[in-house]
């Protein structure tokens, strides 16, 4: 039986389509936040001076867990069930944020 809407079928893969983008969204979302908090912090901390060695492990600890958790939601992303359903634009948060991170540890004072 169509639904109230006059969308038979289609309106129903719609829906379930909808639906699938809001499971796999919220998810990724909070890794992007989790991961984007990170590299601010690597990004925020300044150590003192070259001897400040909780600093700079602090600021390595934020990048590792930054590119840690970019590469989960990297691997999310790019599985064959969740590309078709997701656009394309939810690769460019974690590479951004993995570049950020890279870029930092390497140039880190």
């Amino acid at each position: 039986m169509d639904r109230p809407g006059g969308g038979g079928m289609a309106g129903a893969a719609a829906d379930d389509r909808g639906c699938l983008r809001l499971v796999l969204g919220v998810p990724l979302a909070i890794l992007h936040l989790l991961a984007g908090y990170c590299c601010y912090g690597a990004l925020v901390i300044r150590p003192s001076g070259p001897w400040d060695e909780g600093a700079l492990m602090g600021i390595e600890l934020a990048c590792l867990l930054t590119i840690v958790l970019s590469a989960v939601a990297l691997l999310i992303t790019a599985a064959s069930s969740v590309r078709r359903v997701m656009a394309p634009w939810w690769f460019v948060p974690p590479a951004a944020m993995t570049v950020v991170a890279v870029v930092r540890w390497v140039l880190l004072d």
